[in-house]
């Protein structure tokens, strides 16, 4: 009996050593563990957090983007991203987009009022029936009849991030449609006064709008497409 009792205190103390030493080596294991992360921490101050996404009622104080020297990414808005569109555009040298019009025929009206609002874009004036041609390389993404703009065309440039707007049209060229392709200089419709424009002063109402990320015809960022056309 004597003996059983030793056996069993004996084996006691060896599950309490084994239970001790285990703990032991996992103490160990953490320390070691904990060393090692902290040599990767970042010292203070020297986390880079990510820039706020641009609010147009911001304060100016907030950097936007393209003000580091980046260009923005589509569908960005301020006045920082716009001149970054406008000088993209100016590089492209855009086809004046009335047959027979040069640069010393365009007046600046993108500030324009019209009613309550602005007008945001550039009237070129010419006889009714001159050719409307496309400014850019890019595909004719919507064919529409608005009340305001009577028959209009909206092109998306190749790049999809800027999309021409003609409207006023006296009529579309022949067999234009939908998704075609045009090259920069095809006839896509005539100067006329459809819409709201006066029936005395025919001429073609030409705006320049940067997409949004979604890239919907009839939403984007306006640019003043004289700056683009007048340098």
């Amino acid at each position: 009996m004597k003996r059983f009792e030793r056996q069993r205190l004996e084996r006691a103390r060896r599950y309490v050593m084994i239970a001790g030493l285990s703990f032991a080596v996992g103490a160990l294991l953490d320390a070691a563990l904990t060393w090692r992360l902290h040599e990767f921490e970042p010292a203070a101050g020297s986390v880079e957090t990510p820039g706020a996404a641009h609010d147009p009622v911001e304060p100016r104080g907030v950097t936007r983007p393209g003000e580091g020297g980046d260009l923005p990414a589509v569908g960005t808005v301020g006045s920082v991203a716009a001149e970054h569109s406008v000088a993209a555009l100016r590089r492209r040298n855009l086809e004046i987009p009335v047959y027979g019009a040069d640069a010393d025929d365009l007046h600046d009206s993108f500030f324009d009022s019209r009613g309550a609002r602005s007008h945001e874009a550039l009237d070129i004036i010419a006889p009714r029936g001159t050719p409307v041609l496309a400014a850019d390389d890019g595909v004719i993404k919507k064919l529409f009849t608005s009340a305001a703009g009577g028959l209009t065309i909206y092109q998306f440039d190749p790049s999809v991030t800027f999309s021409y707007y003609y409207a006023h049209l006296d009529a579309y060229a022949q067999g234009l449609h939908e998704e075609q392709a045009v090259r920069r200089g095809d006839v896509i419709g005539y100067v006329g006064t459809t819409g709201n424009a006066s029936k005395t002063a025919p001429h073609l109402h030409f705006g320049i709008f940067r997409l949004t990320p979604d890239r919907q015809w009839w939403k984007g960022e306006p640019l003043n497409p004289y700056l683009v056309l007048k340098h």
